[in-house]
């Protein structure tokens, strides 16, 4: 009986030394982890960087801006595999954001991880705008960065998110022709059921006009910044922005029934911002 109380009690010892980690001039015992601490990590935010890598690397490593990572236009390979340059350590901030809010959060360079892609974005032609492609290799390798990221801090598809979402007054990227919804397919970020879309639109025509006002509600909750300092023009871009993302054969910012179907088959599937 002795022998296994002095066995028991070997066995506690060597555990609690085995929490206790040396630093620089003292110890740190790591037996006792709060159950009220979660990750800083909660949102990945897409970009393009609207210049060539050149010049996208010269940016991104100034003091000014910054992101975790930058996919070029073609990625070397290695072992079958792209080659990206992480330029920011992910447990520190990067500068990639700026103001910002999504789901009722602001200062989301605070709690996000930036990708930024070497992609020109758009020029303005006599025809109109011509937005820039993505090349399949920078697709393939942010797909793979995205799902490993998603995975180490648990992102929920609805904070995958684009430039745009979380700053729709200022920013366009990344884009109408980025694949959302193949990204989606492979389990990246959200994307809303057809036929739920085709429920909530109730047998209207896509285009029909409803009220704008029923549209914000149901964006506001998805976690857009919608607010009554929003003018014409501001709500106009809001609306755009999440056309952008999810119906982009039509981002003109105009108020429609699809939109509004589209929103609300978003929060079935997802739910409210909290």
């Amino acid at each position: 009986m002795r022998f296994a109380v002095l066995l028991a009690l070997a066995f506690l010892l060597s555990a609690c030394q085995s929490s206790v980690e040396p630093r620089n001039g003292y110890w740190v015992d790591t037996a006792h982890p709060a159950q009220g601490a979660r990750p800083r990590i909660k949102v990945v935010v897409i970009h393009y960087t609207a210049e060539d890598l050149p010049s996208s690397l010269a940016t991104l490593t100034d003091r000014e801006v910054s992101a975790h990572y930058l996919i070029p236009q073609q990625p070397a390979q290695k072992g079958g595999q792209g080659v990206i340059w992480q330029l920011v350590p992910e447990r520190e901030l990067a500068w990639h954001a700026g103001p910002s809010f999504w789901r009722g959060a602001t200062r989301i360079n605070d709690t996000s991880i930036g990708i930024e892609i070497v992609n020109r974005g758009y020029t303005r032609t006599l025809t109109g705008v011509k937005w820039q492609p993505f090349t399949p290799a920078q697709i393939s390798v942010l797909v793979a960065l995205v799902k490993d990221i998603t995975q180490r801090y648990a992102i929920t598809p609805e904070n995958l998110v684009g430039h745009s979402d979380i700053a729709p007054q200022r920013k366009q990227d990344p884009g109408p022709l980025f694949p959302w919804q193949q990204l989606a397919e492979q389990g990246l970020g959200a994307w809303p059921d057809p036929a739920t879309v085709q429920r909530y639109l109730h047998g209207n025509a896509a285009d029909a006009p409803i009220d704008q006002a029923e549209l914000l509600d149901a964006l506001q909750r998805y976690g857009y910044n919608v607010n009554s300092a929003n003018t014409p023009p501001m709500q106009r871009k809001l609306i755009a922005a999440f056309q952008m993302h999810f119906r982009a054969r039509d981002y003109r910012g105009i108020a429609d029934a699809e939109t509004l179907a589209i929103a609300q088959a978003l929060l079935a599937k997802y739910g409210a911002a909290q």
